[in-house]
């Protein structure tokens, strides 16, 4: 849990495959249309970005494949875990979004869900898809940190 200000946020729920698969280019922070019940539940941690993608239609951000589990209380108003649901931005950053879509190899994919005081928010960034060799640059970049990290503990001072 993090503290800016007034504001306390609390992550929900990550994407972890995505910084894996893709080049993060630009993030942008945006609300989502939730139904009551879709609320209690990201509040109890039932969310799965696993597979998950935005993209712009009609001048709106849509998220797909984004899971919510339904809540057990919700009983008749409980909604379809995997509808496609609505982004919150101003006119000015779906407009950016869209430039960056139409660049070839381009893609919105939302890295995570997170409470911002009482406020659902999703961390939608904008990415370029990884080849092997770059995914396996990453890791072996990251075991060599591992190692010097490992060669600096153990040495006493």
């Amino acid at each position: 849990m993090r503290t800016m200000g007034k504001d306390t946020i609390k992550t929900i729920a990550q994407n972890k495959k995505a910084r894996h698969d893709y080049f993060i280019e630009t993030a942008f922070e945006a609300g989502i249309a939730l139904s009551g019940t879709e609320v209690k539940s990201i509040r109890l941690g039932s969310v799965n970005l696993k597979d998950s993608y935005a993209e712009v239609s009609k001048g709106e951000v849509l998220v797909h494949n984004m899971h919510i589990s339904p809540y057990e209380k919700g009983n008749i108003f409980n909604k379809d875990p995997m509808r496609n649901r609505k982004l919150l931005l101003h006119k000015y950053e779906i407009n950016k979004l869209i430039g960056y879509v139409q660049q070839k190899g381009y893609t919105l994919i939302p890295l995570s869900v997170y409470l911002k005081g009482s406020l659902v928010k999703v961390e939608l960034a904008v990415a370029k898809g990884k080849l092997l060799h770059d995914k396996r640059h990453d890791i072996a970049e990251r075991d060599a940190k591992r190692e010097i990290e490992r060669q600096f503990r153990s040495k006493e001072y």
